[in-house]
């Protein structure tokens, strides 16, 4: 696999595929915040794109492109979001993304878009989701965003659904992948404090409920182990937790 990046999600699929597949281009390189709105951030990552798509085609490679299932997607849904549904993203990150699918799928090549929900695993950056969440814990802080609930996937789970897809040949088509479950960050926080042994002090910011779902059936169609190799359900949270505090993270220097 020829990848495009070097961090998290880069480091992860090298370690995985190595020399495998080949004749696939992975994109993982790009903004990795749902919250940029810097234009040339934005406009680095859409550049960076239009050079990998040329060059898939002139090399005639299929792209694998990353894009989001999180609320700057998909918004609060009422039901699990799927991939054919009408789209309004709420944010200027959704927006590019979106944007940034619609070129993949126009430029003549092989391609498959998966939109992630929250990845978790080694090689994360600071300001993602569980470090984040991690470090204001140690600080014996916390922010507390009322009504806010995030979908985690081990980047486990997502290298095994590439792996499927990729074998299967599965080509021209856009997947969510997810967790499918939702859960309130707040329950998230609780888990690693509980983990690290630690009762931060809790600040509240109000705001809008904000608790996206995706559908997954378009995955379970195509990766039909999905759920029974992920394990996903209700102890999924604490599994993932286990792992990532267990295995992900360095402890704090002395």
């Amino acid at each position: 696999m020829q990848i495009i990046g070097n961090g998290f999600l880069a480091r992860n699929l090298g370690e995985a595929f190595g020399d495998r597949f080949p004749d696939v281009t992975a994109l993982a390189a790009g903004v990795s915040s749902t919250s940029v709105t810097d234009p040339g951030q934005l406009d680095r990552e859409a550049e960076t794109l239009y050079a990998a798509l040329h060059r898939c085609r002139d090399e005639r490679r299929t792209l694998l492109y990353f894009s989001t299932a999180s609320f700057a997607m998909y918004g609060t849904t009422e039901a699990p979001a799927t991939e054919d549904g009408p789209l309004y993203p709420p944010s200027v990150y959704g927006r590019h993304k979106l944007a940034l699918e619609a070129c993949v799928r126009a430029a003549g090549i092989p391609f498959l878009v998966l939109r992630l929900s929250h990845m978790v695993g080694p090689h994360q950056r600071p300001h993602q989701l569980l470090p984040a969440i991690v470090q204001q814990v140690r600080s014996g802080t916390v922010t507390v965003h009322r009504g806010a609930h995030r979908d985690l996937l081990d980047v486990r789970d997502l290298v095994h659904a590439i792996d499927r897809l990729l074998a299967a040949e599965a080509r021209d088509v856009v997947l969510n992948v997810a967790s499918g479950l939702p859960w309130p960050v707040e329950e998230i926080i609780d888990g690693v404090a509980d983990r690290l042994r630690m009762t931060p002090d809790r600040v509240y910011r109000p705001g809008p409920v904000s608790r996206t779902e995706v559908s997954l059936e378009r995955l379970r169609a195509l990766v039909p182990d999905f759920d029974a190799k992920t394990l996903i359900g209700p102890a999924y949270l604490d599994m993932l937790l286990d792992w990532y505090l267990d295995r992900a993270i360095p402890a704090p220097s002395r």
